[in-house]
């Protein structure tokens, strides 16, 4: 499914490929990288469904958590890409393979797609490849994926990419903007045991307001924001035991 580059230096995960798309680490050291990260984790649309356990407001803040993302990538523990085209280099949005336990074979998977790249599947093509890649190459057994519920574009994602639906979580995440409420969130895993989902150009490309399965609500705007913070936002309560790493304060 995905081609996997030499490991860089001094890093334990090495850049991935899938159809249109290249995963490279985050550059601390970036501005372009640093500003990007910014962008994504003040958007609005990322606002209204994940409430980070620090926030980032400016540049100090995004290269702090930058930093510490680069920190869990050399302990191990937090593979976090910038997702990129793969023709152009330009910065999509980001996925990270998060709370990386070897001991229980166990990860959390999180992503965002920035507003311009949003209905073209990037989202998608990135959970596939990354998912792809944690259940093979790095040899864990089992993946999670959460996200506020009401969030349908995450569910089709998740779903689309062979993360199970297997529950709601009540009062597990943080209230949008606060700390001091809490919301349900959907709980969606994947084993290295399942069947390799099949995607199809279609389903790959498929925009988040493509029709559900089964009726629904008043569909939301389109292009709807894709995000899925399972340990990127710092987004649940107790401390984040259900999403602890965003771009602020987590690994």
């Amino acid at each position: 499914m995905a081609s996997v580059d030499e490991q860089h230096t001094g890093s334990p995960f090495p850049d991935l490929h899938g159809p249109g798309i290249r995963l490279r680490l985050w550059d601390a050291e970036s501005a372009a990288d640093v500003a990007t990260w910014r962008r994504g984790l003040t958007d609005p649309e990322f606002r209204r469904w994940n409430t980070p356990l620090r926030f980032v407001e400016d540049l100090a803040d995004a290269r702090e958590s930058l930093r510490a993302k680069a920190l869990g990538a050399a302990e191990g523990s937090t593979a976090s890409y910038c997702v990129t085209d793969a023709a152009s280099g330009a910065a999509l949005g980001h996925i990270g393979v998060n709370a990386i336990n070897r001991v229980l074979s166990f990860a959390r998977v999180g992503y965002w797609v920035l507003p311009e790249a949003r209905g073209q599947g990037v989202a998608t093509r990135a959970l596939a490849v990354a998912s792809h890649w944690a259940l093979t190459e790095l040899g864990l057994h089992r993946l999670e994926l959460d996200h506020a519920v009401g969030h349908e574009a995450s569910c089709r994602i998740a779903e689309r990419c062979g993360f199970r639906y297997e529950g709601t979580l009540r009062g597990a995440m943080f209230e949008a903007g606060r700390h001091d409420a809490f919301r349900d969130m959907h709980l969606h895993g994947r084993l290295a045991t399942d069947p390799e989902p099949a995607l199809t150009p279609a389903t790959a490309t498929a925009t988040a307001t493509a029709p559900e399965p089964e009726p629904a609500a008043a569909p939301a705007p389109a292009p709807a924001p894709e995000t899925a913070w399972n340990g990127e936002s710092g987004a649940s309560g107790a401390s984040g035991a259900w999403g602890a790493a965003d771009g602020s304060d987590v690994s």
